[in-house]
């Protein structure tokens, strides 16, 4: 049976252990590549995740003959060019989250797959965690009835680097990662709600830099509308006190609720009319490795993955007009 040989463009750290040891540990796949503009850190990468090869320039691991498929894992403002370049050669790509800069950006890469005709994912592995799915069969089984809402809290205190600009990381810069943690963060919580209640059709949004901190905005507060009819509304903000920190999703039907988080992993709680319940469901030490065994079995034509180009896309269509 074939296996999928992967390349990855930029060893950074969510290749540590979020995704990268998950494309040498999964049925039919290896890591064959690895590139970084520095060099030392592309040979310490493939030296440490035993990677026979390493890069310091796209194209030679793009155009590599023994890569099957391309991992863009850079920062956001180079998603795009990396995507597109890779697709164009004939290979498909998995694309860090967000997406891209903007929702134009990613319809960009979505023309380029389907011109060329290889398939474009997206990291939003929530999608194929086991915490969430648990969730969707939740709602699927009419646990809380129909759904009426969707409330959204992701407060925390400022990191240490916020405080002053020599260290700032890339996330907060606007040229580098778009609007800052909002954009790093809120769409994971804003691409499992199109997945566990479908796509968010409207979206309004007020949002200020409350903490002066960096360049970008720090405070967001969202209203949503799903396609069904179901309204939602999302508040984030990074400049909380500790007493505030939250992270919180609340589904409410008109016979109960789910309350579960997007990052910390708690158990998600079921309060219904005629039942309460919890459920204990911890990641997978590789937390991007069961989407990536999708994307690898729908490479090999044994499955299909959950997280596409097309869904990917709508989670920063949705921040665009939250932040228009």
């Amino acid at each position: 049976m074939k296996t999928i040989h992967w390349g990855i463009i930029g060893g950074g750290s969510v290749c540590e252990r979020k995704s990268g040891p998950a494309f040498y540990k999964i049925e039919h796949s290896s890591l064959a590549a690895v590139m970084s503009r520095n060099a030392g850190k592309a040979r310490d990468f493939a030296l440490r995740h035993q990677v026979p090869a390493c890069y310091t320039d796209a194209d030679s691991l793009i155009y590599d003959a023994d890569i099957d498929a391309v991992y863009v894992a850079t920062p956001p403002d180079s998603h795009k060019e990396y995507t597109i370049r890779a697709l164009r050669a004939g290979k498909p790509v998995y694309v860090e989250k967000p997406m891209a800069m903007n929702y134009q950006e990613c319809a960009e890469m979505i023309k380029a797959s389907q011109e060329s005709g290889q398939k474009l994912f997206v990291a939003y592995y929530r999608r194929a965690l086991p915490y969430f799915l648990k969730v969707k069969e939740l709602l699927q089984e009419n646990a809380i009835g129909n759904v009426l809402s969707a409330g959204i809290k992701y407060f925390r205190p400022p990191l240490a680097s916020d405080f002053t600009a020599e260290t700032h990381t890339w996330r907060v810069k606007q040229s580098v990662a778009g609007e800052g943690y909002f954009y790093d963060l809120a769409p994971h919580t804003l691409d499992i709600l199109d997945f566990l209640l479908g796509e968010i059709s409207e979206a309004k949004g007020f949002s200020y830099n409350a903490g002066h901190l960096y360049e970008v905005k720090d405070t967001v507060t969202a209203i949503l509308r799903f396609r069904s009819g179901v309204t939602g509304v999302g508040q984030w903000c990074f400049v909380t006190s500790g007493k505030s920190t939250e992270d919180s999703v609340v589904i409410t039907g008109d016979k109960g609720e789910l309350r579960f988080n997007t990052f910390a992993f708690q158990p998600i709680r079921l309060r219904a009319v005629n039942r309460e319940e919890e459920f204990a469901i911890s990641p997978p030490e590789h937390i991007q490795q069961p989407l990536i065994q999708t994307i690898v079995d729908e490479l090999r034509g044994t499955g299909s993955c959950p997280s596409t180009g097309i869904s990917g896309a709508r989670a920063s269509r949705v921040m665009d007009m939250i932040l228009k």
